[in-house]
């Protein structure tokens, strides 16, 4: 009897133990998904952009070769913000600067990293290819009516590392409609979209 009752509580403190492994497993298990869906889940780095302003401009008319003379430097103050529990490195990023859909400038982002929760503030001047512009016929109209539109384009790809097991790939991208104005030489108005790809 006494063997069969040790045999019996030697079963029931293996089952014991058993119970309290799964238990612990699956615990850990349901702690790990949950921080997963909350603390851990890669959220889209976000850039956007905080003013435009004219950092040099000149407009006007080159009469010997009957053309337009137009240099454009536009200084544009961005935020970068990075809203996941983990670092956000990014690579070479671009800033491009647009008129009527034609590149005619651009930019490079240095390579940088945003601590986690927090943002990156950064200037970035975009000067013109004067030569893309002499070409455009739609410039004479634009000088004269006082007013020119310029779109910019910003690209900064990175990755976030999660615990440094998990890494995922981030693109921010940040567009403007910038308009101009010719005789005070100024930012008139300007208008941003914003998009994120995990």
């Amino acid at each position: 009897m006494d063997i069969i009752g040790g045999k019996y509580s030697f079963i029931r403190r293996r089952r014991r133990c058993i119970l309290i492994s799964v238990a612990v497993l699956l615990s850990l298990v349901l702690l790990f998904v949950i921080l997963g869906v909350t603390v851990f889940r890669v959220r889209q780095a976000t850039t956007t952009v905080n003013s435009v302003k004219l950092g040099g401009f000149h407009a006007g008319f080159n009469i010997p070769n009957l053309g337009v003379d137009i240099n454009v430097t536009l200084d544009l103050d961005i935020t970068t913000h990075n809203p996941n529990h983990a670092s956000f490195r990014y690579g070479d990023g671009s800033a491009a600067l647009f008129y009527r859909g034609a590149q005619i400038g651009e930019a490079a982002i240095p390579p940088g990293k945003i601590e986690a929760v927090s943002s990156n503030r950064m200037n970035v001047s975009v000067t013109i290819f004067a030569g893309r512009l002499i070409g455009n016929s739609a410039v004479y109209s634009d000088v004269i009516s006082g007013t020119v539109t310029f779109q910019t384009s910003t690209r900064l790809p990175g990755r976030v590392s999660v615990i440094g097991i998990f890494k995922h790939h981030v693109v921010t991208y940040s567009s403007c409609d910038v308009t101009v104005k010719v005789s005070s030489r100024s930012v008139e108005n300007t208008s941003c979209r914003y998009k994120a790809k995990l």
